[in-house]
This record gives C-alpha cells, sequence and structure tokens, in this order.
C-alpha cells in the first residue's frame, strides 16, 4: 500500500472529523456526519495496522478515533453520585458478602497472636532466642512508646497509611495463590505475639494494650478483610460453584476485590491518622482507648447496616446503569 498516497486520499475527511469531535454542540446533520466519519477512520486505523503500521500514523489516528468516540458516547466524567452509591452500597456490601472470610482470617490471627503471647508471657526466656537482652531493655523501657512519637504526626501517619496499605495489598493480593497471604499473616501475627509476651513477661502488659488499641482494632481489620477478600478471590479460581467456569468466578470475586481494596485505602487513612495524632497524644490511655473502639464498631456497624440493606435489596456491586450511561451529542 502506497501509505503518502492513502493519507492524501483521506486526510480531508480526518480533518473534517477532527474539526467535530472537539465541538461542544453538534446539529443533527453534524452528528450523523460525525458518526459517519467516525466509522470509516476506524476503518483506516484497522487498514493502516494490517498493512502499513507507520507508528506515526497509527498514533495520530488513534487519538482521533478515540476524541471522536468521546465526543459521539460521552467522555467519562466525575460524578458524585458514583462516589455516593461506591460508599453507601459498593464497597460495604462487597465487605459484607466476604465477612466469612475476613472473620475466619481475624480469628486465626487472634488464636495465633494470643497464644505465641500467653506462652511468651508464662515463659519469657523464649524472646531470648528472637531478640537480645539490650533490645528486650530498650523495648520495654521506651522503645516500644517512643515508636509512636518518633516523627511528626502528619509524617507519623503518613508513614504507617503507606506501610499498612501495602501490606493490605500484599494480603489481598497473595490470597490469590493462598499460601503467600497465610505466610505474611502468620508473620504478623508471630510479630504481635511475641512483642505483647514480652511487654507482659516484664509488667508492661498495659501499655501494649493501650498504646495499641486506639489504631491497632481499625487497623488490623482492614487487614484481616483484604486478607480474607484475596483468599476469596484465590477460592473462586479452585471452587467456582455450579454453573459457573473457573475464569467467571474469578472475575467476579476480583471485581469485588478491587472495590474493596480501594475502600481500604480510606479505611486505613483514618487509622494512620488515629496512629499519627490519637496514639501518642497527651490524653488519658482509656481516653484514646475508647476512641478507638468507638471508630471500630462504626466502621463494623458501617459494613453490617449498610452492606446487609444493600444486600437484600439486590444491589449490585457493578455502577448502577443510571450512573453509567453516557450522554450522546445533541441538536
Amino acid at each position: 500500500m502506497d501509505l503518502d498516497a492513502y493519507v492524501a486520499e483521506h486526510a480531508a475527511e480526518w480533518r473534517r472529523l477532527d474539526q467535530l469531535a472537539r465541538r461542544r454542540r453538534v446539529t443533527a446533520a453534524e452528528a450523523d456526519e460525525l458518526v459517519a466519519l467516525y466509522q470509516r477512520a476506524a476503518t483506516h486505523l484497522s487498514v493502516v495496522r494490517s498493512r502499513s503500521p507507520d507508528p506515526a500514523l497509527v498514533a495520530r489516528l488513534s487519538r482521533l478515533v478515540l476524541a471522536a468516540r468521546n465526543a459521539i458516547t460521552g467522555a467519562p466524567t466525575f460524578s458524585w453520585g458514583r462516589v455516593g452509591h461506591f460508599f453507601t452500597a459498593g464497597f460495604p456490601l462487597a465487605v459484607y458478602r466476604a465477612w466469612p472470610w475476613w472473620s475466619a482470617v481475624s480469628t486465626s490471627f487472634s488464636l495465633v497472636a494470643f497464644g505465641i503471647m500467653g506462652y511468651v508471657a508464662a515463659h519469657p526466656e523464649v524472646a531470648d532466642m528472637f531478640m537480645d537482652d539490650a533490645t528486650i531493655t530498650r523495648m520495654i523501657q521506651s522503645d516500644f512508646v517512643g515508636y509512636y512519637s518518633q516523627y511528626a504526626s502528619q509524617n507519623q501517619t503518613l508513614r504507617v497509611w503507606t506501610n499498612n496499605a501495602m501490606l493490605t495489598a500484599e494480603c489481598l493480593a497473595g490470597g490469590v495463590l493462598i499460601l503467600p497471604v497465610l505466610v505474611v499473616l502468620f508473620y504478623n501475627a508471630f510479630n504481635v505475639g511475641l512483642t505483647g509476651g514480652v511487654m507482659i513477661a516484664y509488667g508492661r502488659g498495659d501499655v501494649f494494650f493501650g498504646m495499641i488499641m486506639p489504631h491497632g482494632l481499625l487497623e488490623l481489620t482492614a487487614v484481616f478483610v483484604g486478607a480474607g477478600v484475596g483468599l476469596r478471590i484465590g477460592w473462586a479460581w479452585i471452587a467456582p460453584g455450579p454453573l459457573r467456569t473457573r475464569g467467571r468466578a474469578l472475575v467476579e470475586a476480583a471485581r469485588e476485590g478491587m472495590l474493596v481494596a480501594l475502600g481500604l485505602v480510606v479505611v486505613l487513612l483514618v487509622s494512620g491518622v488515629l496512629e499519627g495524632f490519637l496514639t501518642p497524644s497527651a490524653l488519658p490511655m482509656l481516653i484514646k482507648d475508647v476512641i478507638g473502639a468507638v471508630v471500630w464498631l462504626a466502621f463494623l456497624a458501617y459494613v453490617v447496616i449498610l452492606g446487609r440493606a444493600a444486600d437484600l435489596a439486590g444491589v449490585s456491586t457493578d455502577l448502577p446503569e443510571e450512573l453509567t450511561e453516557a450522554p450522546v451529542p445533541t441538536a
């Protein structure tokens, strides 16, 4: 194919299509012309790609076809309705549907962590296998409490938000393969149990639980939700259920998993704010723990109440049609 001749033959059509695609409003006749030129340009793009794939021309036509398609169907726009649907139905529904999984994760994690914690508290010499005496002394006297105030509050918030988001992402993504998320959970349960056991063994259990509770309840719940949803995605591949292929089951579970991942970004930001500003504050320990517990219970109530209501109403985790319907050119 003579590419120069082809460009010369159709250049006028492409220029006209570009003009129409840039207009905010078009007449009925121009709308018909826009659709016809869009279809022809799409054909031209296909021909160029298959017969003479010049990179510059392919890029030019691709941009033109995309702009024309947006002009015809309407470019995606921000909608507060979509945001509201996500937070009032999509996210809580996805978390609610996965509750058996993250409940099982939280129960298993707690059993392992408290089991290790109790054993180390009763046998403090076990900690010597993992920490030297100087490390244990520093942790008991200053390091555990000092960790929460070593950075400015806003920096600590950003730091823990990023770390916890990465941990939750690892749990959610690793759940597809089952074993990686189990390893991550056990590693963190072991660390919590070992640290708590040492603190309790040396009479600092009140400090351990007092400093953990303001942010830890919400933070760990977010990690459990991410891990549970990840395991649910992995199990969908193993046992898709009746009348569903493995691919379809995996896609459906992964779609809800993406909703959960987006929502947990906000949840972890809240827990990061609690850890950055509330935990190291001068408020009495009891007040800080009560605030953390109230925020945690509010999240659980949010998931159960709104998620259950959306489930009973048959709401889909996809956006409703009226929110995704695209406008068409008007005369």
